[in-house]
This record gives C-alpha cells, structure tokens and sequence, in this order.
C-alpha cells in the first residue's frame, strides 16, 4: 500500500476525479480525459505542473489556463480537498492505491502503450510492479459454453506455468475462466476492472493472492463506481496496453464489449499482436477478426513453446517494446527484428519498394517478407521440421508462418506425409 499521495496526483484527482463516498455523486462537473489532456499538455508548454494549480499563489495560473477551463470550474474543482481527504481514508482502510502520471510508480508499460490517452489516474490493490510484467490478454464473451471455459482456464494454467502474468477483465465467463486457470496454478493475475474496485479490494477470496503478489486489481474509476457500458468498453485499452500479445477466446460479429476491444486493436491501436482460438468449434466472430489481421494462436503445449509465442509477438510489434520485460527472442530474432525496422533490407529477398509502401504496419511488413521467402522456398514440398531447419528456427514459429499463409491461400497443406507447397494457380 502506498500510504501518501504526491501533490499532483492530488490536484489530478480534484480534476477529474468523481471522489465517491457512499451514494454520493460530483457536486461540479469533472473534467473529461480529452479537457484534462489538453491541460496538462498546455501546463507542460508553460513550465507548470497540476501540482501549481494548488499553490498560494495558483489565482493567476488559472487565469492563464482559462481557455482552456473556466476559472470559477476550476475553483469548484480544487475546493474539493476536504471531500478528497475523507475518500483517501476509506480507500486506506482498503488498501487500495492511487497513481497519477505524474507519478513515477505510473506502471511505465501502460505510459509506452498509450501515451498521452493512459488513463490520467490509476487506482488499484496489490503489488502495483506486476503492472510492469506483461504477459497474455485473454478476453472472451460472458455467455460462452463449458469447452470455451475449459480452453481458457488451459491457457490460464499455461500462463502460470510458464511464468508469465495472465490479464484479463475479471468478468464471468472466458476472463474469469482463464484467471482461475492461472490463480490455482500458483500464476500472477492482472485484474483490470471497470467497477467496484473497493469491494474486490476486501473479498476474502482476493485477499491471499494480493497478500501473496499473485494478485493485482487495477482500475481507471473510482473504487466505488458502479457498472458502466462505457467503463467496461473503455477498460479494453488498459486490457491490451498491458500485455504483449492477446487472445480472444470468442466473440460475436459486430456484438459486445470483446469484439469491440479486439476490432478497436486490429483497425486502430495496433498495441500489440491480437490471436483467435484456431481449436475447437467455429466461429463468426472470430472469422472476422482473422479477416481484420489477427493470427490464429498456434496452440503451445508447454512453457517454451508459450514463452517464444510471447516473444515472437514483440518481434511483431518492435515499435511496444516493453519495459521490464526480459525474456529472450525467437531464434533469428535479429534478422526478423531487423527486416521489421528496416524495409529497405527486404529487396534481397526481391520484394518490391510498392510491396513494402502498402505494408504500414511492422506486422504486415514481416508477413511480407516471409511470404516472399516461403513461396520462393516451397516450390518443392517440404515439412514443417525440414522449413524450421532450412530457416533456423523453432517449429513453433514455422507452424505460425505457414498457418498465416495457409489462411492467406498461399500455401496447401498436404497428407500422407503432412508436408507444405506453393499453390498452384
């Protein structure tokens, strides 16, 4: 528990922050995470900090920030110390923390995933370093069935095994599913809630994995907020911001807060590399996703081939590389991570400047390049160990090649023995 506050995150939380107590609701009107962004970047031009807003002398700075917030707003706001003080001492007697970004304990990993939209502050319960650890999102429906459930708390067990932390939202269903997985198996959870975070905080059957650092709730509203469409949808980013790689378990086209997240990634924030569940019964939902860019999750089967699926998604996304992360590159880490960063390098394999130009993203720009050296390679069949020893690297990371570009219709599959080829047109 970090038992004080710094002044800016105080003059943060007067801000923005609805400061719940009871049934209580704001008394003035809070300032939206767009205002308060546009605050603080102006407080940063001037040489200011939030801090100033609640010096002595603070008359003339809200003066100079009253384009952006009208004074007597502004007056409101701060006013709210004796409210503020009165919340800090419930959330105290919860254990529950508060972080700003100003604030250097501000899990680092979040700040890097989403910058300057990174929720202004943060409120939480356990050890708030294993915020820094990254890991495995793993999202799914509420309403699913018993098989779902079941692969999602395999994943989860996976998770643990490997030592690497699970995230995911905490509702019934997949996320629930996937974090018991992790939890009965001795694995670190991350928790990332939209509600009710105060009363999470003292659940009994919480309170020996945050004792343990197993366990860490973490939420951008308040601790006594109840439940909001809008917070369960916005919860996504943190969701995904703190991992390395996530895997939608289900979804439903166009439906529900798992689609929304995972489509928001695919065709806007690209934070990190989004898989779908390639086993088991078909879905829509998930069709559309592959149709988006997600890969289809290769399915490891034990902790190194987890780890380097892990790992090959940083390759994929060399632009979110995480801080406190320290685990190891696939093999031939560094002709990928250099053929991703450096297009230009691709024409040794003969793929076109035009090629690369439609490529925007590191991850198309890496499909690119192993489209064009598997094709070139796979005129004659050869089997999946044959392709990971003529490339020099894991059959984990060949299968995900060939499985993108079987999707792709660039390559068959053929039996009797399993081997790969070109497709013929």
């Amino acid at each position: 528990m970090y038992s004080s506050i710094s002044a800016n995150t105080q003059a943060i939380l007067l801000l923005t922050a609805p400061l719940l107590l009871g049934g209580s609701v704001p008394s003035v009107e809070l300032l939206k995470p767009s205002e308060y962004k546009k605050l603080a970047r102006y407080l940063r031009e001037i040489k200011h900090e939030p801090a100033d807003l609640l010096s002595n002398d603070r008359e003339k700075l809200i003066q100079r920030c009253s384009h952006l917030v009208a004074p007597n707003r502004m007056q409101l706001l701060i006013g709210r110390g004796f409210l503020l003080s009165q919340v800090l001492e419930q959330w105290r007697s919860r254990s529950i923390w508060v972080l700003s970004r100003a604030d250097s304990l501000y899990p680092k990993i979040l700040k890097k995933a989403l910058r300057e939209d990174a929720p202004a502050v943060l409120y939480g319960c356990g050890d708030v370093s294993l915020l820094n650890t990254g890991g495995l999102a793993v999202v799914g429906p509420r309403k699913t069935d018993n098989s779902l459930e079941r692969f999602a708390f395999e994943v989860g067990k996976l998770c643990a095994i490997s030592n690497q932390t699970l995230i995911s939202g905490g509702a019934k269903g997949i996320d629930l599913a996937a974090m018991t997985g992790a939890q009965e198996n001795g694995g670190v959870v991350c928790n990332v809630m939209a509600e009710k975070l105060a009363k999470a905080a003292i659940d009994r059957s919480n309170r020996d994995n945050i004792l343990n650092n197993k366990l860490v709730l973490v939420s951008a509203y308040d601790p006594n907020a109840a439940f909001n469409a809008g917070h369960a949808m916005q919860r996504n980013k943190l969701i995904y911001g703190l991992s390395q790689a996530a895997l939608v378990v289900d979804a439903m086209v166009n439906k529900g807060g798992t689609w929304a997240g995972a489509a928001e990634q695919l065709e806007k924030l690209n934070l990190v590399p989004v898989y779908v569940r390639g086993s088991g019964s078909k879905s829509e939902g998930l069709e559309a996703l592959k149709r988006k860019g997600a890969m289809v999750w290769p399915d490891p089967i034990n902790e190194e081939e987890f780890s380097k699926v892990l790992t090959y998604s940083s390759v994929l996304m060399p632009q979110q590389v995480r801080v406190g992360i320290t685990s190891s590159l696939f093999e031939a880490s560094e002709d990928l991570s250099s053929s991703v960063a450096k297009p230009e390098r691709f024409p040794v394999v003969g793929i076109s400047s035009d090629e690369v130009k439609d490529a925007n993203a590191p991850k198309d720009r890496l499909f690119v390049f192993v489209k064009k050296l598997l094709t070139e390679m796979l005129n004659s069949p050869m089997s999946e160990a044959e392709i990971a020893s003529e490339l020099n690297v894991s059959k984990l990371q060949a299968r995900a090649w060939l499985s993108l570009l079987i999707q792709d219709e660039s390559l068959v599959k053929l039996t009797n023995p399993v081997r790969y080829k070109v497709k013929n047109e």
